[in-house]
């Protein structure tokens, strides 16, 4: 036997899923010789690289995990008090392990197939509720990017309700935190909104010009102002106020919702989400009933099925105002759906009482050490306070002086121009931490240290001296969900019963085109929990983050190479974020040349919607070009648009391959046609997993494209985010790419479009974990593979669903859209294809996008062959019981189809007259018998949960006279 040496963990053999002789085999059944064959039918030879990809040679999983501790390790875990929106927490092992570190919570997508996703639906109504009772308001979204854009989205939907015809100003607090006046300020700027920043005790309210405001609460010094009157005053010059509030605080001081705000924004990372240097973090936006209808976001709400039991799903199917396209005021594509989980279920675990001890110790030992300071002669900042206090130093040496010597001691503060130093008191703060900095203060004051320890072994047992109006009376989370789970034991089986109602990666493929939704392996995933990576602040010293650098350099250059750009930004916190943020970067070229009216953006009719609202939001005028009936631009229409508006073309906005799941022959033509009329093409990189290896971006002309890190590379979903969505750009783009107003990102000019300079930082070591241990030659490999896959998938399932659009020789992409269109003569939709696949334990592709009435298919390359058959299987099962009705032998009505997903309980109820077995509906397959997944409700109606919108959790009282189970009556698919 001979033997060679080979190690047993490269990583390409476990993320691509065909090995070589199912290769061989699916090959066979495409019909070409070879993998080498089937991309040269595919991919056009002129778009092709001319070269492999030069990135380091690939890791095994043990070689990457021994190396990025070593990275990790530089980085300076200090105790953390610098504040700012942003505080150290401690996240219960019981959700850590059972939800952060869990696929099931971790791999599901959007919960766009409601029945299969109610263990998420539920725990996100729980966060709407937990958002709901803080801040005294009528309705939440589930959640928003992070605190910055959450305020953004504020002042777009003040906007958006103004009456005032001269809508110009917004007023915003100087206690603002910065990183949030910094987005406000980028939103703001393209829609000729002016930002009024001052005062909110001498603000002129009564310009006609101004329609809204907002104010910190606590303020970024730490104070506690009552609102009540700035508000009042503002509501009788017709102005709408907006309040950023601390969640943590909001537990002690009275709601601003009590205050008369109009909405509420503000981040829930407090709530047990790690620090991350900065994200992934849930925002929230908070507002009235009355503005139900313009919340941006996804909300979820509760309706019935049809059974008539409650059952939750997003409410007024999808809030995403980016189906309003051109007309929206919001690209909203991703909630932070695994972080809103985690604040969510952190206040199911500690319930109000638990979450006002944790408020009352915070506030208490920032009472010790104010004490401790005054007591060493130092005069606050602050006179209402709740975990916040600043101060100012007798001169900037003796500001340095506490600065080092704290340092030296593994301790951060905020440090502020002339002399001042603020505080930021958390979760995890102990009186020996307050000891540690009255110390250190009475060392570089010279004061006896011994002052400082006296004051920190003072009772605890204190008073509330706050003034009476601020003190919060209402109750909160009054619902049992959060007053039942409180034990540990407890906790862990609500969060499992959860899980075990949604469908994710950890069941089956889930194969959704334009999603992407391939693995995510647990080497990639094992460091983002680590310290090293959790938990510093976004705003520590840089010289403590060179781990971070390291991981921010490496990565940007892989992206450049991947992409052939010169520049990446790593600060988009989604896809949509990144679209924004390189339509900005577009803008601030021309107008950086004094071609200020280069406001014209071309967008193909099939394009998803978040393209043209991020071109409505940077104020360009959008202009629609023609798609053929093959599904391409029309290039005919493309060339007459860009002539008509060459003086003021700014950019073309294109998905490659085409959303259709085809390479266009001429996008390199189409490039150049928009090069020639002084325009920049913009790439949505949605489809790069198609790409990478085989072209690029700049290969094909583009000039900016953003990359969907949890699609391409990596990245969990997270049941709909967290997603990170950087941005590649030409070399003379490179100067306009996002800033930041706190830290110096690089020298770049662009206005901030997250709130912390590198976004969603923590996971940023997903990606890099991925490049690293695939190499290039691995990359090339996945990219072939998914369309290795979606052509087997094409080659098994088109004589029973005709594949609408392929290339030139008949291929694919990585993606397919599969005609269903012609089942609606015998009375069935998509929808009812989509919900029956449920009962044969899969999530269905993605339903009418982008053509109405179809499936779009992608496998991805993770997919074994045999995941594949056993999709194909349902597939041509599903075709068979739609030929039934065809042909008359099942009713129009009355059939499989018409009454999936089947649940547990209907088919075990003792009557049965439905026309076919109970067999036949729960167990179509032999892998549905053996790996059963049980939808946990029936099909949903969609328009009474529109017709009776509930998106919080239901009161007890409302249980009172229901029946537990209804049961069915077999009067058609309305039950």
């Amino acid at each position: 036997m001979k033997l060679s040496f080979k190690p047993a963990d490269v990583f390409v053999d476990r993320h691509n899923g065909p090995d070589a002789a199912a290769v061989a085999e699916m090959l066979h059944t495409i019909g070409v010789e070879s993998v080498d064959q089937l991309i040269n039918e595919t991919v056009p030879a002129r778009i092709r690289l001319k070269h492999e990809l030069n990135l380091p040679a690939a890791l095994t999983e043990r070689q990457f995990l021994h190396r990025f501790k070593q990275i990790a390790g530089q980085n300076k875990v200090f105790r953390s008090f610098i504040g700012l929106g942003y505080h150290d927490t401690w996240l219960p092992p019981v959700i850590l392990r059972n939800i952060m570190e869990n696929p099931g919570w971790y791999t599901a997508y959007t919960p766009y197939q409601a029945e299969i996703a109610q263990g998420r639906l539920e725990a996100l109504i729980n966060y709407q509720t937990m958002v709901i009772d803080l801040t005294g308001l009528e309705i939440a979204n589930a959640s928003l990017l992070d605190e910055g854009t959450a305020a953004a989205e504020a002042l777009h939907m003040f906007h958006g309700l103004t009456k005032k015809k001269n809508a110009t100003k917004f007023f915003v607090s100087e206690q603002v935190l910065p990183q949030t006046i910094d987005v406000l300020r980028t939103r703001a700027t393209p829609l000729g909104i002016d930002l009024v920043v001052g005062d909110h005790r001498t603000a002129d309210l009564s310009d006609e010009a101004v329609f809204g405001a907002i104010v910190q609460y606590p303020a970024a010094d730490g104070e506690v102002f009552d609102y009540t009157d700035f508000i009042s005053q503002a509501h009788t010059n017709g102005i709408l106020v907006a309040v950023a509030a601390d969640l943590l605080a909001l537990t002690l001081l009275k709601a601003p919702g009590e205050m008369g705000a109009d909405a509420v924004v503000g981040n829930s990372q407090r709530f047990g989400v790690p620090l991350g240097y900065g994200g992934p973090h849930a925002g929230f936006l908070a507002t009235k009933d009355a503005y139900k209808r313009v919340i941006p976001g996804r909300i979820i709400g509760q309706s019935v099925d049809a059974t008539g039991n409650k059952a939750y799903r997003m409410a007024l199917q999808t809030r995403e105002q980016h189906i309003r396209r051109e007309k929206a005021t919001s690209n909203i594509c991703t909630a932070q759906v695994l972080l809103s989980v985690i604040a969510g279920m952190y206040a199911v675990y500690h319930g109000p009482e638990r979450l006002k001890q944790i408020a009352a110790n915070v506030h208490l030992l920032t009472r010790q050490l104010a004490a401790g300071l005054q007591e060493l002669g130092l005069t606050l900042n602050v006179e209402n306070y709740f975990d916040t206090i600043s101060l100012t130093l007798e001169s900037p040496e003796l500001q340095q002086a506490l600065k080092a010597e704290l340092e030296a001691q593994g301790i951060n503060l905020r440090y502020f121009a002339e002399a001042n130093v603020g505080i930021s008191l958390h979760e995890k703060a102990e009186a020996a931490d307050v000891a540690d900095i009255l110390r250190a203060f009475a060392k570089v004051l010279g004061k006896p240290a011994a002052t400082a320890a006296e004051v920190v072994e003072a009772p605890a047992d204190l008073e509330l001296t706050w003034p009476t109006e601020l003190i919060r009376t209402s109750e909160f989370l009054t619902h049992p969900v959060f007053n039942t789970h409180h034990a540990e034991h407890e906790l862990l089986r609500y969060m499992k019963q959860l899980e075990n109602k949604d469908l994710s990666l950890a069941h089956s493929m889930i194969s959704l085109g334009s999603c992407t939704m391939k693995l995510n392996a647990t080497a990639e995933m094992i460091p983002v929990t680590w310290p090293e990576i959790g938990q510093l602040h976004p705003f520590a010293p840089r010289e403590q983050a060179q781990g971070y650098a390291e991981i921010f350099r490496d990565l940007e250059a892989w992206l450049c190479e991947v992409t052939g750009f010169d520049a990446v930004s790593l600060q988009p916190n989604s896809g949509a974020q990144g679209e924004y943020a390189g339509l900005l970067v577009i803008k601030a070229y021309h107008e950086a040349r004094g071609d200020h009216h280069r406001n014209v953006a071309l967008i193909p009719a099939s394009a998803h919607g978040t393209n043209p609202a991020s071109a409505a939001m940077c104020g360009m005028n959008i202009v629609v070009v023609k798609s053929t009936e093959q599904g391409e631009i029309d290039l005919q229409d493309l060339k007459e648009k860009a002539e008509k508006h060459s003086a003021n073309l700014s950019c073309l906005m294109v998905t490659y391959p085409s959303t259709h799941g085809v390479y266009e022959e001429s996008i390199i033509d189409i490039c150049n046609l928009i090069h020639e009329h002084g325009g920049r093409v913009y790439m949505d990189g949605a489809n790069m997993n198609a790409q990478v290896g085989l072209t690029s971006p700049a290969n094909i002309g583009a000039d900016v494209c953003h990359l969907n890190l949890h699609k391409t590379f990596c990245i969990p979903h997270g049941g709909g985010g967290p997603g990170v969505g950087p941005i590649g750009v030409v070399k003379d783009l490179a100067p306009y790419l996002p800033g930041h107003v706190v830290v110096d990102a690089d020298g770049r000019s662009g206005g901030a479009v997250s709130a912390a300079p590198w976004g969603s930082a923590s996971i940023l070591p997903i990606s890099y974990a991925y490049i690293a241990m695939m190499g290039g030659e691995g990359l090339k490999a996945a990219t072939q593979t998914a369309i290795l896959n979606a052509n087997y998938l094409k080659a098994r399932l088109e004589e029973h669903y005709p594949v609408l659009y392929t290339g030139a020789q008949g291929r694919v992409a990585h993606e397919m859209i599969l005609e269903c269109r012609h089942f609606k003569k015998a009375g069935i939709e998509v929808e009812d294809i989509a919900k029956r696949l449920m009962d044969y334990g899969f999530h269905a592709p993605t339903v009418s996008f982008p053509v109405a009435g179809t499936l779009m298919v992608e496998p991805t390359e993770s997919e074994s062959k045999e995941e594949l058959d056993r999709f194909v299987e349902a597939m041509i099962k599903i075709r068979q019981e739609i030929r039934e009705v065809e042909e008359g032998r099942a009713d129009a009505k009355d059939n499989l189809l018409k009454h999936a997903p089947h649940t547990a309980a209907v088919l075990l109820h003792e009557e049965w007259t439905r026309p076919y077995s109970r067999e036949q509906a729960a167990y179509p397959t032999d892998f549905a018998r053996r790996y059963k997944f049980w939808p946990s409700v029936s099909r949903i109606d969609s328009a009474f949960g529109d017709r009776n919108l509930i998106c919080a959790c239901t009161p007890i009282e409302a249980y009172a006279d229901q029946e537990e189970h209804l049961v069915p009556t077999d009067k058609g698919p309305s039950y």
